[in-house]
């Protein structure tokens, strides 16, 4: 199997920290660069249609696109430590807790960037900066109402940690190099207090 990353982008990131997390490392890894639009070129897009990274491409020479597809297959070959649900409900409830972070606050913070940030222009062709500003707003009501979440609990999807964990750290690390965004500045203790625990996870390094 070879897995097609790209360096610091968050996707791949959530994808790095995943294997991290689960210690695999015996699959190939195959570096595309975003920054000079290797992602578009011709030999990739047989890969990945969409031009989307990460791709992870079988043994058989099936891809694999999408990091949450991508997750479940490297679950089901690599079940332990589990970090997407042992049994139906647990399953649906981190998932559930897994797609509202990347749904609502992941892409929260990643519309804000691309619509706003000007170094990413080149990518986000044509920006829209008022959409872009409106969604920093919405975003910020997103991360309100998880600060209030985990005042109770210790991690996204409940007693331990999962998948939605790893989604929610590579969200607030995309936003807080792009946005500045900084959650205890923002009145948001509690979520600022799950970054910095956060932090002290070897996989937390990973880029």
């Amino acid at each position: 199997m070879k897995l097609y990353l790209s360096p610091r982008a968050p996707n791949p990131r959530r994808m790095g920290i995943f294997l991290a997390e689960k210690g695999i490392t015996d699959i190939e890894t195959v570096t595309v660069s975003i920054a000079s639009n290797e992602h578009k070129g011709e030999a990739y897009r047989a890969k990945s249609p969409l031009a989307k990274v990460p791709a992870l491409e079988l043994a058989d020479g099936r891809v694999l696109t999408e990091t949450r597809a991508i997750c479940t297959y490297l679950e089901g070959l690599y079940p332990e430590p589990n970090l997407m649900g042992r049994d139906f409900e647990e399953r649906a409830f981190i998932e559930m807790a897994d797609r509202r972070i990347e749904l609502y606050l992941f892409a929260g913070f990643a519309n804000c960037i691309r619509h706003t940030h000007p170094g990413l222009a080149p990518l986000e062709v044509p920006q829209f900066p008022d959409f872009g500003h409106s969604q920093g707003v919405k975003v910020r009501e997103v991360a309100r109402w998880l600060d209030g979440e985990l005042a109770t609990r210790p991690y996204v999807a409940g007693e331990r940690f999962t998948i939605a964990d790893i989604t929610t750290f590579c969200a607030l690390e995309f936003a807080r190099g792009l946005m500045k965004f900084v959650p205890g500045d923002e009145g948001m203790p509690h979520l600022q207090a799950y970054r910095d625990r956060w932090m002290e996870r070897p996989s937390a390094k990973v880029l």
